[in-house]
């Protein structure tokens, strides 16, 4: 362990990036955040500004440390965590992105799956990248960069000219998390979770895929090196004349659900998590056996330390959770996510009324693409209370369906999960979902679990954390709620549940 210095954690996430600032303790410091623009050209793309996102990162750092009136040189070590799946081109040379990044939400490559799926390559995919075929990972999104884009960056550049620069290594592909580190370091890697939702990296030989990026006409030449999530050998340091204006090693990236995975420390096989963010991801560390799903979960990468074997996770996704009561700001029945907890405690039931939030259709364990936010059992008594509590426990009834498929996978019985994100502040949420799944739902002190679990493990890179056990005695309880909900009654519930979701399924046809 060394000495009174600090480790810093860039968290880049869907809607905003944050800088935090951590002591040994796993205390927080410091923080800053920018909120980036939502770009929306065509129904169902969304789309990033990859120089904003750098921009607003330079920014937070900036103003993290001068909150806490800690100098660059304090700084032990950087580590990123990233929304993951989101995609972005640019120019090796320049730096500049060719386009703007397609976004893990984005869904305009739904076609191109379909047809993967017709031409029999569904069961290929699985196998070697652990993964559902989705629009939501980056394979497709790539290939559309590179096939489709009209750059808005690069001048006069055209589809083909991007193509052949690709071919030759002058176009660079990366992740967020590679974009960042590139910025920071200027070096192109990515670590091993990053690179396992990729939809091209085969999870069980630890590379990319030749087959995969055959498949969709990506050149091994604008792939990033994978490295593991915790770095002892670092990914490069920031540059002394920089906007830092000191040498920091950058030694850990995990993408921003493994990262709570291992801030949660979530280290034994069994351990699981959930996230509530933009959307809700629960995982499972299954040791070194890639568990592969029959349930409709993914088969992912939980993370890497430097000399030792991959730990694998089982993980559920789920599109739409925060995004959720954003949506219910978005249309005016609330003006500020806090008044959710109150608006639906103001009723006793949702009236019959559910909502599911399949805006960017369905994940784990439905997987349907096609499926749209829905709401039904509306009557001329139904208020804004009970829609407000049915999107609530919209989020409480999809982790449940990840949960049972879960346990059915693993073998398992789940009897306890660790919570995080920015949705566990409310409890009346943390209530409902322990009821809904029926297991003990336990709180840390510290809820900014992704952003710690980058900071572990860029920290363990350098020796600031000596070993795994000294993050576990960090890991502190806050709050744990128990069931109070007969289990008749959330049966019944859950049930009605399946029923609405069936409804909203296979909604967004082009015929339609």
């Amino acid at each position: 362990m060394t000495g009174d210095g600090y480790v810093g954690a860039v968290d880049q996430g869907t809607t905003g990036t944050r800088f935090i600032v951590f002591d040994h303790d796993g205390s927080v410091v410091s923080s800053a955040y920018e909120r980036h623009e939502q770009r929306y050209p065509e129904a169902g793309w969304v789309e990033h500004d990859p120089v904003e996102i750098w921009e607003n990162t330079k920014t937070v750092i900036t103003r993290a440390l001068g909150r806490a009136d800690v100098g660059p040189e304090r700084l032990e070590a950087i580590g990123v965590t990233n929304q993951r799946e989101t995609t972005v081109l640019w120019d090796a040379e320049s730096g500049t992105p060719i386009y703007d990044a397609i976004v893990w939400q984005d869904r305009r490559t739904t076609d191109r799956i379909e047809t993967l799926e017709r031409n029999g390559s569904t069961e290929t995919i699985r196998e070697k990248t652990g993964l559902e075929p989705d629009a939501y990972f980056s394979a497709t999104k790539a290939e559309w960069l590179l096939e489709e884009a009209d750059p808005i960056k690069m001048e006069r550049a055209r589809p083909a000219d991007v193509r052949d620069r690709a071919k030759a290594g002058e176009i660079l592909f990366g992740t967020i998390d590679s974009w960042l580190i590139y910025n920071l370091t200027g070096e192109h890697v990515t670590d091993v979770t990053n690179a396992s939702r990729t939809m091209l990296y085969n999870v069980h030989d630890l590379e990319w895929d030749d087959d995969l990026l055959a498949e969709f006409s990506i050149p091994e030449a604008i792939l990033p090196d994978v490295r593991p999530s915790s770095d002892e050998a670092t990914y490069g340091t920031t540059d002394p004349d920089g906007f830092l204006g000191a040498e920091v090693p950058v030694s850990g990236a995990l993408g921003d659900q493994q990262a709570a995975l291992f801030g949660q420390t979530c280290f034994d096989p069994g351990d699981a998590k959930n996230t509530y963010g933009t959307g809700s991801f629960f995982l499972m560390n299954t040791g070194e056996e890639a568990v592969e799903s029959d349930h409709g979960l993914l088969t992912t990468i939980g993370y890497q330390r430097s000399g030792e074997d991959v730990q694998y996770a089982l993980e559920g996704s789920i599109f739409a959770t925060g995004a959720a009561i954003e949506w219910l700001e978005d249309v005016s029945l609330i003006d500020d996510p806090a008044e959710t907890a109150e608006l639906a405690r103001s009723v006793d039931s949702t009236d019959g009324v559910y909502v599911v939030p399949a805006f960017t259709g369905l994940g784990a364990p439905h997987w349907d693409q096609r499926a749209r936010g829905t709401i039904v059992g509306m009557t001329r008594g139904t208020r804004r209370e009970h829609v407000v509590r049915a999107t609530l426990e919209s989020i409480a009834y999809q982790t449940r369906d990840v949960a049972e498929a879960m346990e059915a996978d693993s073998g398992i019985e789940m009897t306890s999960l660790k919570v995080d994100g920015g949705a566990v502040k409310n409890n009346f949420l943390c209530q409902l979902q322990s009821d809904v799944i029926g297991s003990r739902i336990v709180r840390p002190v510290v809820d900014e679990t992704t952003a710690l679990g980058a900071a572990y493990a860029a920290g363990l890179a350098v020796g600031y954390w000596a070993d795994l056990e000294a993050l576990c005695s960090n890991w502190r309880v806050d709050r744990e709620f128990e069931p109070e909900m007969d289990e008749a009654v959330a049966d019944e519930r859950h049930e009605r549940w399946i029923q609405a979701v069936e409804r909203s399924r296979d909604w967004a046809r082009d015929d339609r």
